[in-house]
């Protein structure tokens, strides 16, 4: 059974584009990685901004520790889009 946890300072990096699962690139400067703050298995709220600032995304998600870590997108709440299917 996962956990809904909220922790400080997570945030990271991805190239990963389109909808599904995210591949994580490692934490961003000052901040921890998804697995180190949340844990594996664990779900926790999340925040999607494309690289120009115009899109963007949150819901819930699940945080996997693997090679990549990944986390799959579960619940979207809303987006620029207003569409909430994943």
């Amino acid at each position: 059974m996962s956990t809904l946890l909220v922790k400080d300072r997570v945030k990271e990096t991805t190239t990963t584009a389109g909808a599904g699962s995210i591949d994580l690139a490692g934490a961003v400067s000052g901040f921890q990685t998804f697995v180190a703050g949340i844990g594996d298995g664990n779900k926790t709220f999340y925040a999607i901004e494309d690289a120009n600032g115009t899109a963007w995304e949150v819901g819930i998600g699940t945080v996997t520790d693997g090679s990549p870590d990944t986390f799959a997108r579960n619940t979207i709440l809303s987006n620029s889009n207003g569409d909430t299917s994943a």
